[in-house]
């Protein structure tokens, strides 16, 4: 067992589950067990097991009646829909917050938010600890522009659709075979979050809003589902 897959925890486990769903590496249908599931990964049958739950939670995975889960066959089409609901509500709070006006302490947490995610970034390249380090800076990012919103219903519309495929900001793949992929990938959506805080420091409520909504896309934008699966 390596070095990378010792250090993985429930969290990484996750990612890399959903990325071989999403990429078709574990295909529809297919049956998916902890134990060959941990020996394929390098890890215990705890963080699988953990993993299995949540991604059934997601809408990737579906209880089998006995033991088990299968893969459930998730197109494209299901996976766009989603997206574009989360990046219509995202978008409907940056625009409100941006509106409004950022408070100081909001501000001052968004930028705390880009220079975490500047220092990931400088060194050229990621290693596989710095994914999960990356996911909790972007949830923190979102999370403070939704709460900036003051609008209650975007939080329960979001609540509410986190079954379905990518409706969350949790939701992240992670291929570790690919890191090259995975830094262009999420360094771009790093420069988004650049353009949308100083979007949201000027009060430009349209270009704010667009721009969340092009940023959710962003998880699509190098998906091996994109060509993989109509």
């Amino acid at each position: 067992m390596s070095e990378v897959e010792i250090s993985r925890d429930r969290e990484s486990v996750i990612r890399i589950l959903r990325d071989k769903i999403i990429s078709g590496e574990f295909a529809a249908g297919e049956r998916l067990a902890e134990i060959p599931t941990a020996e394929h990964l390098g890890v215990s049958r705890t963080p699988v097991r953990i993993a299995f739950r949540a991604l059934e939670h997601e809408g990737l995975l579906q209880k089998l009646p006995r033991r088990g889960y299968c893969v459930r066959n998730i197109t494209l089409s299901q996976i766009s829909d989603s997206v574009a609901v989360r990046g219509v509500l995202e978008g409907l709070a940056a625009r409100q917050t941006a509106e409004t006006g950022l408070d100081d302490a909001t501000k001052n947490a968004l930028l705390l938010c880009l220079t975490e995610g500047d220092h990931l970034f400088d060194k050229g390249y990621l290693v596989e600890q710095d994914i999960e380090k990356y996911q909790q800076m972007n949830i923190r990012f979102h999370q403070l522009i939704i709460s900036a919103s003051n609008n209650s219903a975007i939080n329960a519309a979001l609540a509410l659709s986190e079954h379905l495929p990518f409706a969350s900001v949790n939701a992240l793949t992670f291929n570790p075979d690919n890191m090259k992929k995975e830094y262009q990938r999420l360094n771009y959506a790093h420069l988004q979050h650049h353009a949308i805080v100083e979007a949201l420091t000027l009060g430009q409520g349209t270009r704010a809003e667009n721009m969340m909504k092009e940023h959710a896309q962003a998880t699509l934008a190098y998906s091996d589902l994109l060509t993989t699966n109509p």
